[in-house]
């Protein structure tokens, strides 16, 4: 049993524990300024277009990767490695990219944003396309 004098000690040791654990999920929004602007840096993060084959290849946003949400646990891998790497996702509205986003989480994403207003909102802001 510890002593009163090794409280303090111990409450500081358990603090860093948890500040020294796993990190928390980073789950921002970005919006379509921001995320083309970082499309023009080398750095882009991976852009997750969870729509269908179809929806995607209709147009989508240039360098996305197409795994639609109903196949992202069983390809996980096609992320590539680090599971640190923010990935943008995103869908026709919004509620495919949600369960998405979870699932991410769920499998140790860390850095999961989505984009604000998704396909329907880069479209109508005129933004470019890949057919």
């Amino acid at each position: 049993m510890a002593s009163k004098g090794n409280l303090p000690v111990i409450a500081l040791m358990a603090l860093l524990l948890v500040a020294c654990g796993s990190p928390e999920p980073q789950n921002t929004a970005v919006n379509g300024v921001e995320l083309a602007a970082l499309l023009a840096k080398d750095s882009a993060p991976v852009i997750l277009d969870v729509r269908t084959p179809e929806e995607f290849d209709a147009g989508h946003i240039p360098g996305a990767l197409n795994i639609p949400h109903t196949e992202l646990e069983a390809r996980l891998e096609e992320l590539g490695p680090g599971k640190e790497r923010e990935i943008v996702v995103h869908c026709k509205s919004g509620k495919r990219a949600a369960m998405a986003s979870e699932l991410l989480v769920a499998n140790g994403f860390t850095t999961i944003r989505e984009l604000d207003g998704h396909m329907d909102a880069w479209e109508a802001a005129g933004f470019p396309l890949e057919r």
